[in-house]
């Protein structure tokens, strides 16, 4: 493909790129204003105020958007996330196309196609496709930067929660037998090792939601929709069904504490079973490929090299 046509190519498709990125922060921006327009006309601005402050719950959840409820969940819950995300999403996008186009305009991608043709017997042509696509890889990596950052965030909320789950489960069962309230038993737990923990912060908020008045079954779904994990919302869906039975607290929080305990011991034996196999991809991928070069290399040289002296021969 000769240059022109491959700049021309180029800069039209992050024309387009940019432009469609330009469109989607604008259509988020206007479509986030008109939400908070809507919800401040509704709820009222004290309302809205009172739920900020005590961490969202459905409603507010609902009305952040998939975007918002995404880093909401990740841990990012600045109310200026969603449109510093989008900036930073649009920045690593143009960091991408500038580091892509100059990884073509620089030659540097020439020099490597003229090098790699180099390599005797033809194998150097088998490495041009990489070659070719090594701007745009990472032109991908660059714009994937930021979601990769705040999935990243995500993961480790998720296995912090998990950890934490069956301690404080354990403890709100014991104290809960020991005579003590939920309320109670739940302020005490929050002062030990939780404190400062992703779960910790959320079990706070659940705290603020009933002494602003919430009933305790909504608190706790405002708490399932916030965490948006598995082992929680079985958690909350017990606890609410045992407080519109009448059950007793202390043997659900018992029953609970068990079952995460045996979920958390399943995870752990799949994932040591799973580790076998998992070896397979590296020795494969790293390992072998380093011993047949290491072995065979020299043997495969000198095969190149009197393949190519018999193609010079035979062409004269």
């Amino acid at each position: 493909m000769p240059m022109i046509v491959r700049i021309l190519l180029v800069v039209v498709i992050a024309a387009s790129l940019t432009a469609g990125i330009v469109l989607m922060l604008r259509w988020w921006i206007l479509h986030w204003r008109t939400q908070q327009r809507w919800y401040q006309l509704t709820q009222g601005e004290r309302t809205a105020s009172a739920g900020d402050a005590a961490g969202g719950g459905r409603s507010s959840m609902q009305m952040r958007g998939w975007l918002g409820r995404w880093l909401y969940r990740a841990g990012f819950r600045d109310r200026r996330a969603g449109p510093i995300f989008l900036v930073a999403a649009v920045v690593s996008m143009v960091a991408g196309w500038g580091l892509a186009l100059g990884f073509i305009l620089s030659g540097l991608q020439a020099v490597m196609e003229q090098n790699v043709v180099l390599v005797p017997g033809g194998v150097g042509e088998t490495f041009l496709p990489v070659v070719w696509l090594a701007p745009w890889l990472l032109l991908l990596m660059l714009a994937a930067a930021p979601w990769l950052v705040v999935r990243r965030a995500r993961q480790e909320r998720i296995e912090l929660v998990e950890q934490d789950l069956p301690l404080a489960l354990e403890l709100l069962s014991t104290l809960s037998e020991a005579g003590l309230g939920f309320d109670t038993a739940l302020t005490r737990i929050l002062k030990t090792r939780l404190a400062g923990r992703p779960l910790a912060e959320d079990l706070r908020m659940f705290q603020a939601d009933l002494l602003a008045g919430r009933a305790r079954t909504e608190s706790l779904r405002r708490l399932s929709d916030r965490l948006d994990i598995p082992s929680v919302s079985i958690f909350v869906s017990s606890l609410v069904q045992a407080e519109q039975m009448g059950m007793g607290i202390s043997r659900v929080l018992r029953q609970q504490a068990d079952d995460v305990r045996a979920r958390r011991r399943e995870r752990a034996i799949a994932f040591a079973n799973a580790l076998p196999v998992k070896r397979v991809i590296p020795l494969v991928v790293c390992f072998l490929p380093g011993l047949f070069v290491w072995t065979l290399g020299p043997a495969f040289v000198e095969l190149f090299k009197m393949v190519d002296a018999f193609i010079q021969v035979r062409n004269l």
